[in-house]
């Protein structure tokens, strides 16, 4: 399995913009599709933005298109997720997970690492 470990979360005022970084250990990162997913308060959570190990043709949420960019960097074995013009229903943790595919994958249920989860807080 894959260890992750998420960052760069915070308060920002609505507009602004946030970058979160999932730091993976594990020789295969670059083999494993990275995802990112959310959890606001009292909701279930929800499928975000995945990128499969290629970099090609990432997978995004109908709330993040536009606005939120995932990408990855083998080299660091980080995975990333530029948000911006945030909004306060994006408040949320945030979570990173790995799965072992080689295609983009947005059901939670293929995902068999994750990390402990970020907080993300928009205020209007």
């Amino acid at each position: 399995q894959v260890q992750l470990v998420e960052s760069g979360g915070g308060l920002v005022q609505a507009g602004g913009s946030l970058r979160l970084s999932c730091a993976a250990s594990g020789r295969t990162f670059s083999t494993y599709t990275m995802g990112w997913f959310r959890q606001a308060p009292g909701k279930e959570r929800e499928f975000v933005a995945t990128i499969a190990w290629t970099g090609v043709a990432p997978l995004y949420a109908a709330s993040a298109k536009g606005r939120f960019t995932i990408s990855r960097d083998s080299a660091s074995n980080t995975a990333y997720l530029q948000m911006n013009n945030l909004k306060p229903e994006d408040t949320a943790v945030y979570y990173c997970a790995a799965a072992a595919s080689f295609f983009a994958q947005a059901k939670e249920s293929e995902y068999s690492s994750w990390g402990q989860g970020t907080q993300v807080t928009v205020s209007s």
